[in-house]
Protein backbone atom coordinates (compact mmCIF):
# COMPACT_ATOMS: atom_id res chain seq x y z
CA UNK A 1 0.00 0.00 0.00
CA UNK A 2 1.47 3.32 -0.83
CA UNK A 3 0.70 6.14 2.13
CA UNK A 4 0.18 9.82 0.12
CA UNK A 5 1.95 12.16 2.33
CA UNK A 6 -0.23 14.62 4.09
CA UNK A 7 -0.50 18.42 2.23
CA UNK A 8 0.92 20.67 4.11
CA UNK A 9 -1.75 23.32 4.49
CA UNK A 10 0.64 26.13 5.27
CA UNK A 11 2.75 25.82 2.77
CA UNK A 12 4.41 29.40 1.47
CA UNK A 13 3.38 30.55 -2.26
CA UNK A 14 4.57 33.65 -3.39
CA UNK A 15 0.91 34.94 -3.45
CA UNK A 16 0.78 34.15 0.49
CA UNK A 17 4.16 35.97 0.76
CA UNK A 18 2.93 39.04 -1.21
CA UNK A 19 0.03 39.10 1.05
CA UNK A 20 2.22 38.94 4.06
CA UNK A 21 4.42 41.48 2.98
CA UNK A 22 1.57 43.66 1.86
CA UNK A 23 0.17 43.31 5.38
CA UNK A 24 3.26 44.60 7.77
CA UNK A 25 3.57 47.40 5.01
CA UNK A 26 0.52 48.44 5.67
CA UNK A 27 1.21 48.13 9.96
CA UNK A 28 4.50 49.61 9.67
CA UNK A 29 3.53 52.81 7.49
CA UNK A 30 0.87 53.07 9.81
CA UNK A 31 3.17 52.78 12.92
CA UNK A 32 5.48 55.27 11.20
CA UNK A 33 2.42 57.73 10.65
CA UNK A 34 1.65 57.89 14.25
CA UNK A 35 2.50 61.52 14.72
CA UNK A 36 1.33 63.05 11.49
CA UNK A 37 -2.23 60.50 11.95
CA UNK A 38 -2.80 61.94 15.65
CA UNK A 39 -1.97 65.47 14.35
CA UNK A 40 -4.43 65.01 11.46
CA UNK A 41 -7.45 63.50 13.74
CA UNK A 42 -7.08 66.39 16.12
CA UNK A 43 -7.46 68.70 13.39
CA UNK A 44 -10.47 66.92 11.75
CA UNK A 45 -11.84 66.41 15.42
CA UNK A 46 -12.17 69.61 16.56
CA UNK A 47 -12.98 71.42 13.32
CA UNK A 48 -16.50 69.95 13.78
CA UNK A 49 -16.48 69.11 17.78
CA UNK A 50 -14.41 71.83 19.97
CA UNK A 51 -16.16 72.17 23.46
CA UNK A 52 -13.43 74.68 25.25
CA UNK A 53 -14.39 78.06 25.08
CA UNK A 54 -11.30 79.25 27.37
CA UNK A 55 -8.55 77.60 24.85
CA UNK A 56 -8.69 78.64 21.22
CA UNK A 57 -8.71 75.84 18.92
CA UNK A 58 -4.84 76.63 17.39
CA UNK A 59 -3.79 76.71 21.45
CA UNK A 60 -4.81 73.24 22.21
CA UNK A 61 -3.48 71.80 19.03
CA UNK A 62 -0.23 73.06 19.52
CA UNK A 63 -0.75 71.71 23.95
CA UNK A 64 -2.15 68.81 22.04
CA UNK A 65 0.73 67.95 19.89
CA UNK A 66 3.39 68.63 22.80
CA UNK A 67 1.57 66.30 25.20
CA UNK A 68 1.48 63.70 22.26
CA UNK A 69 5.31 64.08 21.97
CA UNK A 70 5.79 63.39 25.92
CA UNK A 71 3.91 60.41 25.71
CA UNK A 72 6.13 59.29 22.78
CA UNK A 73 9.20 59.90 24.48
CA UNK A 74 7.77 58.34 27.42
CA UNK A 75 7.06 54.70 26.60
CA UNK A 76 10.04 54.94 24.20
CA UNK A 77 7.32 54.78 20.67
CA UNK A 78 9.71 57.47 19.93
CA UNK A 79 13.37 58.07 19.88
CA UNK A 80 15.35 60.92 21.40
CA UNK A 81 17.00 61.29 18.02
CA UNK A 82 13.45 61.23 16.12
CA UNK A 83 12.57 63.80 18.52
CA UNK A 84 15.47 66.16 17.69
CA UNK A 85 14.57 65.86 13.94
CA UNK A 86 11.09 67.04 14.86
CA UNK A 87 12.46 69.92 16.91
CA UNK A 88 14.61 70.97 13.79
CA UNK A 89 11.56 70.27 11.41
CA UNK A 90 9.12 72.72 13.79
CA UNK A 91 12.20 76.07 13.62
CA UNK A 92 12.92 75.56 10.10
CA UNK A 93 9.49 75.55 9.40
CA UNK A 94 8.20 78.61 11.58
CA UNK A 95 10.80 80.36 9.87
CA UNK A 96 9.29 79.89 6.25
CA UNK A 97 5.77 79.76 7.94
CA UNK A 98 6.52 84.02 9.68
CA UNK A 99 7.93 84.67 5.64
CA UNK A 100 5.38 83.00 3.77
CA UNK A 101 2.10 84.65 6.07
CA UNK A 102 3.53 87.90 6.28
CA UNK A 103 2.21 91.39 4.93
CA UNK A 104 2.58 91.58 1.15
CA UNK A 105 3.30 87.39 0.90
CA UNK A 106 0.32 86.03 2.45
CA UNK A 107 0.62 82.61 0.32
CA UNK A 108 -2.15 81.46 3.36
CA UNK A 109 -2.93 82.52 6.24
CA UNK A 110 -4.61 81.41 9.63
CA UNK A 111 -8.53 82.09 9.85
CA UNK A 112 -8.73 81.81 13.44
CA UNK A 113 -7.46 83.40 16.56
CA UNK A 114 -4.61 82.24 18.92
CA UNK A 115 -2.04 82.95 21.79
CA UNK A 116 0.73 80.67 21.39
CA UNK A 117 2.07 82.07 18.34
CA UNK A 118 4.75 84.41 16.28
CA UNK A 119 3.19 87.06 14.14
CA UNK A 120 0.65 85.67 11.99
CA UNK A 121 1.76 81.94 13.03
CA UNK A 122 0.68 80.14 15.58
CA UNK A 123 2.98 77.92 16.35
CA UNK A 124 1.20 74.69 15.93
CA UNK A 125 1.95 75.18 12.53
CA UNK A 126 5.42 73.79 12.45
CA UNK A 127 4.31 70.58 13.80
CA UNK A 128 2.58 69.69 10.52
CA UNK A 129 6.14 70.14 8.92
CA UNK A 130 7.91 68.42 12.06
CA UNK A 131 4.97 65.29 11.22
CA UNK A 132 6.59 64.97 7.72
CA UNK A 133 10.06 64.68 9.39
CA UNK A 134 8.93 62.27 12.02
CA UNK A 135 7.21 60.34 9.36
CA UNK A 136 10.53 59.78 7.60
CA UNK A 137 12.72 59.23 10.63
CA UNK A 138 10.55 56.51 12.16
CA UNK A 139 9.71 54.96 8.46
CA UNK A 140 13.82 55.07 8.12
CA UNK A 141 14.34 52.82 10.95
CA UNK A 142 11.11 50.87 10.92
CA UNK A 143 11.95 49.48 7.56
CA UNK A 144 15.86 49.68 8.13
CA UNK A 145 16.46 51.55 4.71
CA UNK A 146 19.44 50.62 2.27
CA UNK A 147 20.24 52.52 -0.73
CA UNK A 148 22.46 52.05 -3.70
CA UNK A 149 24.01 54.53 -5.64
CA UNK A 150 23.46 57.57 -3.14
CA UNK A 151 25.02 60.62 -3.67
CA UNK A 152 27.52 62.47 -1.85
CA UNK A 153 25.98 63.96 0.78
CA UNK A 154 27.71 67.32 0.33
CA UNK A 155 25.93 67.63 -3.19
CA UNK A 156 22.49 66.59 -1.30
CA UNK A 157 22.76 69.60 1.14
CA UNK A 158 23.73 72.04 -1.25
CA UNK A 159 20.68 71.12 -3.39
CA UNK A 160 18.42 71.27 -0.44
CA UNK A 161 20.23 74.66 0.67
CA UNK A 162 19.14 75.84 -2.56
CA UNK A 163 15.47 74.63 -2.56
CA UNK A 164 14.94 76.18 0.90
CA UNK A 165 16.50 79.51 -0.30
CA UNK A 166 14.05 78.74 -3.47
CA UNK A 167 10.97 78.78 -0.84
CA UNK A 168 11.75 82.80 0.05
CA UNK A 169 13.68 84.18 -3.33
CA UNK A 170 10.92 83.04 -5.58
CA UNK A 171 8.84 85.99 -4.52
CA UNK A 172 11.12 88.66 -5.65
CA UNK A 173 13.84 86.99 -8.39
CA UNK A 174 13.13 83.91 -10.86
CA UNK A 175 11.69 81.03 -9.41
CA UNK A 176 14.27 77.75 -10.13
CA UNK A 177 11.93 74.95 -9.02
CA UNK A 178 11.73 73.38 -11.86
CA UNK A 179 15.95 73.51 -12.36
CA UNK A 180 16.05 72.10 -9.04
CA UNK A 181 13.58 69.41 -9.93
CA UNK A 182 16.39 68.41 -13.02
CA UNK A 183 18.88 68.67 -10.35
CA UNK A 184 17.09 66.12 -7.90
CA UNK A 185 16.53 63.40 -11.29
CA UNK A 186 20.24 63.81 -12.02
CA UNK A 187 21.47 63.50 -8.17
CA UNK A 188 18.87 60.60 -7.11
CA UNK A 189 17.55 59.32 -10.56
CA UNK A 190 19.29 55.96 -10.48
CA UNK A 191 19.18 55.47 -6.09
CA UNK A 192 17.20 52.65 -5.30
CA UNK A 193 16.02 52.63 -1.80
CA UNK A 194 15.66 48.95 -0.16
CA UNK A 195 13.15 48.51 2.68
CA UNK A 196 12.86 45.49 4.65
CA UNK A 197 8.89 44.12 5.94
CA UNK A 198 9.63 41.15 6.91
CA UNK A 199 13.31 38.78 6.97
CA UNK A 200 14.16 40.44 2.68
CA UNK A 201 15.09 43.69 1.54
CA UNK A 202 12.38 45.05 -1.93
CA UNK A 203 13.55 47.84 -3.44
CA UNK A 204 12.27 50.67 -5.74
CA UNK A 205 13.32 54.24 -6.91
CA UNK A 206 13.88 56.52 -4.49
CA UNK A 207 12.28 59.00 -6.60
CA UNK A 208 9.08 57.30 -7.09
CA UNK A 209 8.65 56.93 -3.24
CA UNK A 210 8.91 60.73 -2.90
CA UNK A 211 6.58 61.25 -5.32
CA UNK A 212 3.62 58.51 -3.59
CA UNK A 213 4.61 60.45 0.07
CA UNK A 214 4.27 63.71 -1.73
CA UNK A 215 1.11 62.27 -2.99
CA UNK A 216 0.00 61.51 0.67
CA UNK A 217 1.00 65.05 1.94
CA UNK A 218 -1.80 66.59 -0.65
CA UNK A 219 -4.34 64.50 0.46
CA UNK A 220 -3.59 65.39 3.90
CA UNK A 221 -3.71 68.83 3.02
CA UNK A 222 -6.72 68.45 1.61
CA UNK A 223 -8.35 67.86 4.77
CA UNK A 224 -6.27 70.32 6.66
CA UNK A 225 -7.41 73.34 4.88
CA UNK A 226 -10.95 71.44 4.77
CA UNK A 227 -10.79 71.54 8.72
CA UNK A 228 -10.25 75.69 8.52
CA UNK A 229 -6.68 75.16 9.76
CA UNK A 230 -4.90 77.34 7.09
CA UNK A 231 -6.58 78.23 3.90
CA UNK A 232 -5.04 79.48 0.36
CA UNK A 233 -6.29 82.55 -0.97
CA UNK A 234 -8.52 80.76 -3.56
CA UNK A 235 -10.06 79.09 -0.61
CA UNK A 236 -11.17 81.87 1.50
CA UNK A 237 -14.78 82.10 0.03
CA UNK A 238 -15.22 78.67 -0.03
CA UNK A 239 -13.03 75.34 0.20
CA UNK A 240 -11.94 73.70 -2.89
CA UNK A 241 -9.25 71.05 -3.45
CA UNK A 242 -5.91 72.46 -3.38
CA UNK A 243 -4.17 72.76 -6.58
CA UNK A 244 -2.31 69.88 -7.92
CA UNK A 245 0.40 71.88 -8.69
CA UNK A 246 1.39 72.21 -4.86
CA UNK A 247 2.57 68.40 -5.70
CA UNK A 248 5.66 70.68 -7.03
CA UNK A 249 6.28 71.55 -3.81
CA UNK A 250 5.45 68.85 -1.64
CA UNK A 251 8.04 66.96 -3.72
CA UNK A 252 10.65 69.52 -2.97
CA UNK A 253 10.15 69.71 0.77
CA UNK A 254 9.95 65.87 0.67
CA UNK A 255 13.41 66.10 -0.69
CA UNK A 256 14.49 68.85 1.55
CA UNK A 257 13.21 66.80 4.61
CA UNK A 258 14.68 63.60 3.82
CA UNK A 259 18.34 65.05 3.14
CA UNK A 260 17.75 66.55 6.56
CA UNK A 261 16.99 63.19 8.53
CA UNK A 262 20.37 61.77 6.29
CA UNK A 263 22.10 63.82 8.54
CA UNK A 264 21.32 62.65 11.05
CA UNK A 265 20.83 58.44 10.08
CA UNK A 266 23.91 58.01 8.04
CA UNK A 267 22.82 56.31 4.68
CA UNK A 268 23.53 52.81 4.27
CA UNK A 269 24.72 51.21 1.11
CA UNK A 270 23.40 48.43 0.04
CA UNK A 271 26.25 47.07 -2.24
CA UNK A 272 24.81 45.99 -5.72
CA UNK A 273 27.12 42.65 -6.47
CA UNK A 274 26.49 40.79 -2.91
CA UNK A 275 23.33 42.88 -2.08
CA UNK A 276 24.81 43.35 1.64
CA UNK A 277 24.66 46.03 3.61
CA UNK A 278 27.88 48.58 4.35
CA UNK A 279 28.34 51.50 5.89
CA UNK A 280 28.68 54.26 3.45
CA UNK A 281 32.15 55.75 3.53
CA UNK A 282 33.38 59.12 3.53
CA UNK A 283 34.05 58.74 -0.52
CA UNK A 284 30.47 58.00 -1.00
CA UNK A 285 27.92 59.19 1.66
CA UNK A 286 29.82 62.24 3.26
Amino acid sequence: MVVTPATNHFEVTPLKTFLHEFWLFGIKQASACIFGGFLLAMILITRFWYPIESLYRYDFLFLAAVGFQIFLLAFRLESPREAVVILVFHVVATIMELFKTSDGIRSWQYPEPFVIGIGNVPLFAGFMYSAVGSYIARVWRIFDFRYSRYPPLWSTVVLVTLIYINFFSHHYVTDIRWLLIAASLILFGRVQIYFRMNQIHRHMPLVIGWLLVALFIWFAENLATFANVWVYPAQQNHWQLVSLTKLVAWYLLMLLSFVLVSLVNRPVIMQQSSLQPELATSENAA
